[in-house]
């Protein structure tokens, strides 16, 4: 059976999880699992965003690896429904308690897009793509020529 195409979930190691909680239910996402302080869920448009402390996650995922304190290279995106929707979403990240990164702003690839970072320093891009599409969960039915 070959690997399936999707993306099911998406887990990041939190150096202070409270906070990290704190934070994404700041931007007002339900919780979807919370079990014992140490692992925190959000269904997001058909993906699962969990957060889970670094430690127990490096133990499974990178045994003998110190984690880098920096930015990592992975930007994670939430894609607007509208261009005029990109501004209001940076803005409720940075009130919810996100450091602006860059300000939104039209790309030479069409769209427009800013980067915030979470408290934990994960880089997030709000962004709008001509021609890309959801279904009412959020979830994205297409993009580009798919």
């Amino acid at each position: 059976m070959p690997l399936p195409a999707r993306l099911s979930l998406i887990t990041l190691g939190t150096r202070d999880h409270a906070r990290m909680r704190a934070f994404y239910m700041a931007l007002g996402w339900p919780v979807g699992y919370d079990i014992d302080g140490d692992m925190t869920s959000f269904l997001i448009g058909g993906v699962v965003l969990s957060l889970w402390p670094i430690e127990l996650l490096a133990a499974e995922a990178a045994a003998g690896v110190q984690p880098s304190p920096g930015w990592s290279g992975v930007t994670l995106a939430c894609n607007c429904d509208a261009r005029d929707d990109v501004d209001g979403a940076y803005a409720a990240a940075i009130a919810a308690g996100a450091t602006p990164v860059a300000d939104p702003l039209d790309r030479e690839w069409g769209g427009r897009s800013g980067y915030f970072a979470d408290p934990d320093g994960n880089r997030w891009e709000v962004a709008w793509a001509p021609g890309m599409e959801f279904d009412v969960r959020g979830s994205v039915t297409k993009f580009g020529e798919s």
